[in-house]
Formats: structure tokens, sequence, C-alpha cells
């Protein structure tokens, strides 16, 4: 059913019976707790009051009416990574508010933040203040460039990370401007390099003696971690790679050719496809050619290569393209836009779009879990929630009365 959890016989996921406390925003924080939410941990988001995570503002475009106020709408961005959680407002630069967040914390199996380097530590809800009352705590942090080292205090943007990580110099047609990769590739990157590392720590902890440790992730660190056989090819030739298009750097042909109405991307990923591309290309010359006969020599002669095999398919249309190389068994695709990704049968078929019927914005759908299991299904169990939608409920739960709340309120730490 809409908004309920995909699973008819209502399994837990793995994490089921774990709380996490998200105090992130944005994005690389919200990734990282919708994975673990989707795993079926129970996630209670911390926000400002009256402002909630900047995203709700990154509009348009939004699901429901958007007025231009955001009133009843929500931010398509906001939703993406904001399933499987509730919202509390809650003021931490207040005394009170903080005070609130200890006792949430006291009872969490997981924190995740991403503030400055050294706002928790300010506000008193640093690891080593936390721990002290919940020993077990597994404590994220997450950063531009990490807690230690001579930019830990400088600002951090994902396009700043793509460029200073190295990904927009090998992103882009050769002889080409430096270019973007399109989604925020260092935030997600960071996002699931901490879901990995607070999995790994939440097992250490039941192995072990039980007690918790903090984690420390930065975007730096993992752009320069993903940046793989890219970087171990410049440790091996001494040269940096350059920007290549499609093109891969290792394997050939593996890239996207135009066609006379499109492009068809191929890859030959082994020698045993170069024949059957030649033989769908129509091309037995270029099979005879020994230039090309083995990976390595297309390779070092891709600047013979690559214009023959732009020229056959320049005459070809996208569909003919397509239709010859996969009579030849060629892995080959065409370049597909957002519309044509999720109408594609294998990922409906494989529960890749979670639907919501939300409350205020409607019907929405954001794209769904990768990871399947076999007996603990990841759930879509909550829409993406509203601003303070869960604030009372939440602090009920948590063993405050009508009230503490009316004096939190009072105090500016809840809103009236």
């Amino acid at each position: 059913m809409v908004g309920e959890a995909r699973d008819p016989e209502g399994d837990a996921g793995p994490l089921d019976g774990l709380t996490v406390l998200d105090a992130s925003r944005v994005l690389v924080g919200p990734f990282c707790t919708m994975q673990l939410g989707d795993l079926g941990a129970e996630v209670i988001k911390v926000e400002r009051p009256g402002e909630g995570d900047q995203t709700r503002t990154w509009r348009p475009p939004a699901f429901g009416a958007d007025d231009g106020d955001g009133e009843g709408a929500q931010s398509a961005y906001y939703a993406s990574v904001n399933r499987n959680k509730r919202s509390v407002e809650l003021n931490l630069a207040s005394d009170a508010g903080r005070a609130v967040f200890r006792d949430l914390a006291r009872e969490a199996d997981v924190l995740v933040e991403n503030f400055r380097v050294g706002k928790m530590d300010d506000w008193g809800l640093d690891y080593p203040d936390l721990a002290a009352e919940n020993p077990g705590l597994i404590y994220c942090g997450l950063s531009g460039y990490g807690e230690w080292g001579p930019d830990r205090d400088e600002p951090a943007y994902d396009v700043v990370m793509q460029a200073r990580g190295g990904f927009m110099s090998i992103t882009g047609v050769e002889g080409g401007a430096p270019v973007r990769i399109g989604v925020a590739l260092a935030d997600i990157g960071a996002g699931m390099y901490a879901t990995q590392a607070i999995l790994a720590a939440l097992l250490e902890r039941e192995l072990g003696d039980g007690t918790g440790q903090k984690i420390d992730v930065s975007l730096l660190d993992g752009q320069a971690a993903w940046t793989s056989y890219m970087a171990a090819n410049y440790f091996a030739s001494g040269e940096p790679p350059g920007r290549m298009g499609s093109k891969h750097p290792n394997i050939a042909p593996y890239q996207a050719f135009e066609t006379r109405d499109g492009y068809v991307v191929v890859a030959c990923a082994s020698d045993a496809f170069w024949p059957r591309l030649c033989e769908a290309l129509d091309r037995p010359d270029l099979l005879a050619d020994e230039r090309f006969e083995t990976n390595e020599k297309r390779v070092r002669n891709r600047d013979a290569l690559d214009p023959e095999l732009d020229a056959a398919f320049a005459e070809l249309a996208t569909e003919e393209a397509l239709d010859r190389l996969g009579e030849h068994g060629v892995p080959a695709s065409p370049v597909r836009d957002m519309a044509e990704v999720f109408d594609d049968p294998q990922l409906a078929a494989r529960d890749m779009v979670d639907e919501f019927d939300h409350p205020t914005a409607g019907p929405m759908r954001v794209p769904g879990s990768p990871m399947h299991f076999s007996r603990t299904p990841t759930t879509a169990r909550r829409y993406p929630p509203s601003l303070g939608e869960h604030t009372e409920a939440v602090l009920r739960e948590y063993g405050y009365g009508d009230g503490d709340l009316d004096e939190l309120k009072n105090l500016g730490a809840i809103p009236e």
C-alpha cells in the first residue's frame, strides 16, 4: 500500500530496534541516515525550529502546490533523502534544547551530525560529552575536510570537493572545460562511507564489550578514495590522467558513439567482444587489422581506431545500432534521461521507486532502496516528514509530559 512497507508480511529490517539520532542536514548526513532508516532503524531527525533542513527551501520543483512560501508543498530535493524519518524541531542554540538533545542521545544507538567541525564541542554535545552517559553510542561526524589537518575549518561544497578531489580534472571532453558530475557525488560518496563505517562499528560493538566509538568521515577523503584506478594509473605512470569524455583510459572501445539521431554506449570490456562488434558493424577490415587485435593494442592505437568507429556509427540510427549490437551480444545502451530510466521494466521489477501519499504535499515518488534482502527487507515505512511533524509525539515517548512541553516552549527549545 502507498506509504507503507513494501513487504506484505511486515518483516523487520536488519536494523530494526536501533535508534538513530540524526542531527544532519542537506545531503551527506541525510543520505546516510535514510539508508539506516531503509534498513529498519528508527530515525529521529532534529531540525532547527521554523526553518528546518535547508533543502526544504530548495525548490522548485516541489511535490504539492508551491505557492511561493512552500506551505504544504515539499521540496523534491528534501524528499529524495528523508524518507523513513520523524522530524523534531529543537533549538540547539538554547540550554533547554541541548538538554533535550542529551536526553535523546542517551537512548540512541547512533548519532549522525554534519555541523562545522567543533560546533558540537562548543555545545557540549561532542562524542566525549554524550558517551559519558551512553558508552555504547556510535557517533559519526561528517565534514568537508575531517576533524584534523590544516583545512579542517574551511567551508566545503560538493562542486568544490569535486574540483579539489580531482574528479573535475577527469570529467568532460578532451580539451574542454572541466565538468561537475551531475549529482553531488562528494556528498553521496561520503554518506555511503559513513553508512558503511556505522554498520562496522555496530558490529564491532556487538562482538566486543558493547562500547561505541566516534567515526570521522570527510568529503575530501571520500573523493580521494573514489579516484580508485585513475589514481593508480597516475601512481603507475607518473602522468595525471585528463578528460576523455566517455572513454576509458584502460579499455577500448568503451565509450559513447554518436549515431544519426542520438548516442549509443558500447562496452568492449574483454577481447571476446571485439570480433562481435566488428561483425555487428560489418567491418571485417577492423577485425583483420593487427593494430586492434587486443585490448592493449586498441588502447595504444585508439587515435586510429576511434575515427573508424565514429564513422561506422554515424551511418546508423540509434535503434538500428542497438539491434545490431544486441544480435551479436555486444554490451550496449542508449543514453537515457530520467523519464526513460524510471519507465524501465527492470527497475519496476526491482521495486526501485518508492511512492508515498503525503498528507499535505500529496502523491510523491522517489528512488527506492537498492539493498535487497531475502529475509529482512528494506521498507519505505514513512513519507518524508513535514517540519516538526513528530516533535511532541517523540518527546512524549521520552517521558516529557504536558507541563514539560509547555516549559520547553516557554524556553524557546521547541516551537509554540
